[in-house]
Formats: structure tokens, C-alpha cells, sequence
């Protein structure tokens, strides 16, 4: 492998990663939603979210996730992630405050930075993704 190949896979495996887990936090919003409307309620101070609103969020979260997946539409869909990870992140403050009770929480962080990679590298992100609705190479 040349030296754009291995960035390459390697930026394929970072969107893999991120994606996955992006998907269970879109799937928790359809098959758990008083879970995800405590999250909401907890982190974000957003109350009242039902089923129809977190189905609506769902979906609107699915299809960006599932474009940044295929690397379709970079710009807008590598931000996306990287807007609401970040949001995710910096709104669990409260849990970096007592590390030794939260641990898990501080997995973001590292998630976070793949974000920013990808999107500040999205130009190298070539690896099965979509270029102008018709695949790249692979």
C-alpha cells in the first residue's frame, strides 16, 4: 500500500467506527425512547420530547449519519457528525467533573478527535465512499 492508500483505510476505519457508534445513539431514539428523551432532559435541559419527536430526530439523524457512512456530500455530512458529537460531548461537562464515577464518558473525547480528523482531512476520506453519485475507488 502507498502512503494514500494507508490514509485512506485508515480514515475508513475511523468513519466505520464513528458511524457504529452514531447508529446505536440513532437506534436508542426508535427502540428506547424514554431513554432517549431522559438524555435529552438530562443533558441538553430539552423536555416533553415523545415518541413522534424522537422519531422525527431519529430519522433526520439516520440519513445524515447513513451519508456520512458513504461519504456522500462531505462538507455538509462530516460536519454533521462532527456538530453533534461535539454537542454530546461538551454538554456531558458535569460527568468530566467526577472522572472516577463517569470513565465511560471520557471515550468522546477520543471519538471526538476522529471527528475533527475526518473532517479536516474529508478530501483524503476516498475509501468506499460516494464522489459525485457514482463510487469512488476502492
Amino acid at each position: 500500500m502507498n502512503e494514500r492508500q494507508r490514509i485512506a483505510t485508515a480514515l475508513l476505519a475511523l468513519r466505520i467506527a464513528v458511524f457504529i457508534v452514531m447508529f446505536m445513539w440513532t437506534l436508542d431514539k426508535f427502540v428506547n425512547v424514554t431513554h432517549a428523551s431522559r438524555v435529552f432532559e438530562n443533558f441538553y435541559g430539552l423536555r416533553g420530547f415523545g415518541p413522534g419527536i424522537m422519531a422525527a430526530i431519529g430519522v433526520a439523524e439516520l440519513l445524515l449519519i447513513l451519508a456520512f457512512v458513504v461519504g456522500y456530500q462531505k462538507w455538509f455530512s462530516y460536519a454533521g457528525v462532527l456538530i453533534l458529537h461535539g454537542m454530546s460531548t461538551l454538554s456531558s461537562y458535569r460527568q468530566y467533573l467526577d472522572p472516577f464515577n463517569n470513565l465511560l464518558f471520557f471515550a468522546a473525547w477520543p471519538m471526538l478527535a476522529a471527528c475533527v480528523a475526518l473532517y479536516l482531512l474529508r478530501d483524503l476520506d476516498t475509501k468506499w465512499t460516494v464522489a459525485r453519485g457514482r463510487p469512488a475507488t476502492f
